[in-house]
């Protein structure tokens, strides 16, 4: 993809955000950049998340907006979700990978943003975010892991990983998760931003890459390894 992609930890539109997201901003190539924040996944307060995103983005010097992109029809509206597809920046914000899986899966929407993508854009996501971009997700609720949208190939992503020990981690995901992945630990206000094979560590915090048994952490700055 000519665009890039960016895998945040969570946290979204906290202190500790800021040089992220102006750096998220920035590779879009335009300046001012265009926000569209879009809250899907917020089941519980999807209001309160695309004002936080917007109010967020604009304090950094972005043209930003929101998007209440909420149920599976607004998805198959191209008038509807047509403000995201003249966006500079797609960000999705945290909360049910589950309900943003099922809303945007093989959606008119999905296929537009992404044609964004190709031409340049930006799709960013937190936590729910950007755990769908992978090709495995594991589900909060129900436990297991099911297919994600296959965005970030050989990917899973595991947010909030400041909560986690990496050698604990390691081990649960030899025992209980799917083989030839490689999985991302991304601490919340921290992001991976880039293109599959290319990635830059950006935020506050640090990602830690599981691969097999070995693991390896990676602070803000550097790139990670390629690959995937």
């Amino acid at each position: 993809m000519p665009g890039q992609i960016g895998l945040v930890g969570g946290d979204e539109f906290r202190t500790g955000c800021e040089d992220m997201d102006r750096e998220i901003m920035r590779v879009s190539g335009n300046d001012p950049a265009k926000v569209v924040v879009i809250p899907t996944a917020a089941v519980t307060g999807p209001g309160k998340a695309a004002n936080d995103g917007a109010t967020h983005f604009g304090v950094l010097g972005g043209d930003s907006s929101q998007l209440m992109l909420l149920e599976r029809g607004h998805a198959e509206d191209p008038d509807f979700f047509a403000p995201a597809t003249l966006a500079d920046v797609v960000y999705f914000t945290g909360g049910s990978p589950e309900h943003l899986l099922e809303t945007i899966a093989d959606s008119p929407f999905l296929k537009a943003v992404l044609a964004s993508v190709e031409g340049g854009s930006v799709l960013a996501g937190s936590s729910a975010g950007a755990m769908v971009m992978g090709s495995m997700m594991r589900r909060p609720r129900a436990g297991g892991w099911v297919e994600a949208l296959g965005l970030v190939p050989g990917v899973a992503v595991l947010p909030h990983h400041e909560r986690h020990d990496q050698a604990e981690t390691s081990s649960n995901l030899q025992e209980s998760a799917p083989s030839g992945l490689t999985f991302l630990g991304i601490d919340a206000r921290t992001g991976c931003l880039g293109t599959p094979g290319n990635w830059l560590v950006v935020g506050s915090g640090r990602v830690t890459v599981y691969q097999g048994s070995e693991w390896q952490i990676f602070n803000s700055g550097d790139k990670l390894p390629t690959g995937f």
